[in-house]
């Protein structure tokens, strides 16, 4: 197995940044809340560890089980609707077995890169005939569906986004892909439109959201949080309050935002460390981005490209949309800052794909060409 690899290409690179960002994370985590400092750790360990192990295992050889990781990624969302399945903050997002819990959407959506890659891959030449469209837009559907049935629809729309943008990357029509931002953009404002003049097509939480969103001073309740958010990372200013501020007007002492350990872990970042500390942050997620899309380009294949364009997406997508939501650009959603927001199954999730990503960079070719003319046999 190892024969074919070219360990001087391992993407250590793309380590360093990932690590430096957990490591970053850790240490504002123990700041918002010390008690879950130490699990986090662990769970960057055992994330370093997977990492590692599928760094070394043959990506090709994984994508040849891609229908099974997709099968595998739907029943674990269905089994949220089980008695497997465990409600907190009126959503129901995990499932518990005994004393263990973790979220099926977070290994759904790297598993579902895999199987993507694999299936845009087989059929690159079809991708723009009528029925490899619906049949596409059927595979996809199924698993959004289950994560927007938790409900989850930050989630829903990220996992899109990450599908979408690697099947235009596999060659999908640029005149259907503009049509289908242009749905998007349009369906979208009719949202916030209904939203603000009817009751909304939303649940009834999340039309809230929206409101408090657009008219904060209407609702303050909903609102609070995210003008709290904006008003600790204004208070930073440019170096921040430090690491060990206890004042009462901090986020974490004064309990002005619930849990600021998990989706709003930004605004302790620019409260204590400051403008310098969010672009520090802002750099090594772009840095992650930018490996992973620097090692795509490098890939043997398009499948190997798409592994790494997927993580790329993914990463980017789900930080700018944490990011916004935090600084009051979006409405507020429940979603976490990868490699940064405390979360034991992201964490460890992320780091299993970004060990996909350093098998690519393992295979990589120094000189190819266009590989979105290659098939790919699951047979092999």
């Amino acid at each position: 197995m190892f024969r074919n690899y070219r360990f001087k290409n391992y993407n250590f690179r793309l380590v360093a940044f990932v690590v430096a960002l957990t490591i970053y994370g850790i240490m504002i985590i123990g700041s918002a809340n010390k008690d879950y400092q130490n699990k986090q750790i662990i769970g960057m360990v055992l994330g370093v560890i997977v990492m590692v192990i599928v760094s070394m295992i043959d990506y090709s050889m994984v994508l040849s089980f891609s229908y099974l990781l997709y099968a595998l990624a739907v029943l674990a969302l269905l089994a949220i609707k089980t008695p497997l399945g465990y409600s907190s903050h009126e959503a129901t997002r995990w499932i518990r077995i005994g004393g263990l819990q973790f979220q099926p959407s977070e290994m759904a959506k790297v598993f579902l890169i895999l199987f993507f890659s694999a299936y845009l891959m087989k059929y690159a030449q079809s991708l723009n005939n009528r029925k490899r469209i619906l049949i596409t837009a059927f595979l996809a559907m199924i698993p959004l569906l289950g994560i927007l049935m938790e409900p989850d629809l930050s989630t829903t729309v990220v996992t899109f986004m990450v599908i979408f943008t690697m099947l235009f990357y596999a060659g999908f029509s640029g005149r259907l892909t503009a049509a289908l931002v242009g749905l998007g953009a349009f369906g979208s404002l009719a949202v916030i439109f209904l939203t603000l003049h009817s009751n909304g097509v939303l649940q009834g939480y999340q039309n809230e959201r929206i409101a408090a969103w657009l008219s904060p001073d209407k609702y303050p309740a909903s609102s609070m949080q995210q003008q709290n958010s904006i008003m600790a990372i204004g208070s930073g200013m440019l170096f921040g309050k430090g690491l060990t501020s206890t004042g009462a007007d901090s986020v974490k002492s004064g309990n002005y935002i619930p849990e600021p350990h998990t989706d709003f872990i930004f605004a302790v970042t620019g409260e204590e460390t400051g403008f310098i500390g969010t672009v520090i942050m802002v750099i090594l997620i772009f840095g992650i981005v930018f490996e992973c899309m620097r090692t795509a380009k490098k890939a043997k294949d398009l499948a190997g490209q798409l592994i790494c364009v997927g993580m790329a997406s993914l990463v980017a997508y789900q930080a700018f949309v944490n990011i916004s939501v935090v600084t009051g650009l979006m409405p507020n959603t429940g979603l976490t800052l990868p490699f940064v927001s405390y979360g034991l199954t992201s964490l460890v999730t992320l780091y299993f794909g970004i060990g996909f990503v350093l098998n690519v960079s393992l295979q990589a070719k120094m000189f190819y060409a266009d590989q979105r003319n290659f098939t790919f046999d699951l047979k092999e």
